[in-house]
């Protein structure tokens, strides 16, 4: 019986077209796919076929070519850009006498090197064993049944059985982890609803540049390099917007071709932050000449999510290298449509912040709140809001905040502790010690 080796990095890459050969595009990616791995490419097979074959998924003549292959080139591991149902994977594995490994298998060990953070580690073993628990049925030496034997007959658990065990025990232990890391972000979910803190979410197929335009529009530090699914964890951090204002910018992971279905799922906290989000960068990379495929794939993937009908602006990246200069596209109602920058050089970003701006800007509300010392706990509730842009004290022990934020959250916060929601209006007047709204500077919704 073929004892499955428990390592291999040099990779023979297999792409089958069905109805019609493989596209340039389709074996460029699964080259990068495997080279992001980490697997030493030594070739690339392809095939075409009508459908695939029940038991080895591509033909015996194919398989006895891919065969002769393995042995001249000495790989170790065959990948196979399609999934693979296990008994597939077990045949093909008997028959090649080395590793196979499908689409999903190899995505997944991609996430496996790249998830930094707690929760996408969780995320990524969650998705291992799901995967594995449908494989254990294959050629492993140790999984075969247990010999019978004085003393060693009747009732019993094999090999086979007690992995199962083990395997449905952590999968039950990492969601009930997840969970509560995922309760954990619905509060701060909720806390931003509460302050009604607008979320601008960065999405876009992987390796489009959307850590690079993050890290220049935040000044964060995250991860980013020129490799597929470089970010894994879902990041958010503050943007700064004209007038004092300021969005949350999330950051998520990348989308593919043929993306595999448990692979949304178990990513699912950072697709949230897209799916709950006030608006959409849709990163495209300017210079993919498949870049309209990329487009519709992403789109695609949205609607899988529930993010679809969210509002989005695409953003053409790396514009400098297709010889594009900055600018902005307008749609019908007036919003940007469309904005050419680079990330990289920084060239563009400003036309960015300005379009996100004034996409949330019918929603911000600024000028100053006098309140009375009594108040001190509405006071604590524009700070815990973000709203502050500067405090004084009156003469009088009336504390004057100038305050930025929402429309929503203003209007609810006044409303809740008592504050007269008058529009910030300048002629506003009101009980001597009472709270009231003042413009010492010029003052507006701003639209």
């Amino acid at each position: 019986m073929f004892e499955r080796p428990r390592s291999g990095e040099r990779a023979l890459l297999v792409r089958i077209g069905f109805g019609q050969p493989p596209s340039q595009d389709e074996l460029t990616e699964l080259e990068s796919l495997a080279t992001s791995a980490g697997a030493e490419v030594l070739g690339v097979i392809t095939g075409t076929r009508r459908s695939p074959d029940p038991r080895l998924f591509i033909g015996s003549g194919k398989a006895e070519e891919i065969h002769t292959a393995v042995k001249t080139l000495a790989a170790d591991l065959v990948v196979f850009d399609h999934p693979l149902s296990p008994s597939q994977e077990r045949n093909l594995e008997a028959l090649l006498q080395c590793r196979v490994i499908d689409r999903t298998g190899l995505i997944l060990d991609i996430f496996a090197q790249r998830a930094r953070t707690f929760e996408g580690q969780l995320q990524v073993e969650l998705a291992q064993l799901k995967h594995l628990s449908t494989r254990l049925v294959r050629g492993w030496t140790h999984l075969e049944r247990q010999k019978g034997g004085i003393g060693l007959r009747g009732p019993g658990e094999t090999q086979l059985e007690t992995d199962r065990r083990l395997l449905g025990n952590r999968i039950k232990t990492l969601n009930a982890r997840l969970d509560k890391v995922l309760t954990q972000r619905e509060t701060t979910r909720r806390e931003r609803k509460r302050a009604a803190i607008p979320t601008v979410a960065l999405v876009g197929y992987t390796n489009a540049g959307k850590s690079t335009l993050f890290n220049r529009l935040t000044g964060a530090d995250a991860f980013a390099a020129d490799q597929l699914f470089a970010t894994l964890d879902p990041t958010v951090r503050r943007l700064e917007l004209p007038d004092a204002r300021y969005a949350l910018l999330a950051d998520t992971v990348g989308f593919v071709r043929d993306l595999p279905h448990e692979l949304v799922a178990a990513f699912r906290s950072t697709l949230q932050e897209a799916r709950e989000a006030t608006l959409l960068l849709h990163v495209v990379d300017a210079a993919d000449p498949e870049r309209s495929e990329r487009i519709e794939q992403v789109n695609r993937v949205l609607e899988e999510v529930g993010a679809g009908s969210l509002p989005q602006i695409e953003i053409y990246n790396k514009a400098d290298l297709v010889g594009e200069l900055p600018r902005v596209e307008q749609a019908a109602e007036g919003h940007a449509r469309r904005i050419w920058l680079s990330a990289q050089t920084g060239a563009g970003t400003d036309l960015l912040v300005n379009a996100i701006g004034d996409f949330l800007g019918p929603e911000i509300v600024h000028g100053h709140v006098v309140l009375a010392p009594r108040y001190g706990r509405a006071r604590a509730r524009f700070f815990a809001a973000g709203a502050v842009v500067s405090e004084q004290t009156l003469p009088g022990g009336e504390t004057d905040l100038e305050i930025s934020m929402p429309r929503r959250a203003f209007e609810d916060l006044c409303r809740t502790e008592g504050l007269p929601d008058t529009g910030l209006d300048p002629s506003q007047t009101c009980a001597p010690g009472e709270p009231f709204l003042q413009s010492r500077v010029p003052t507006r919704w701003l639209s």
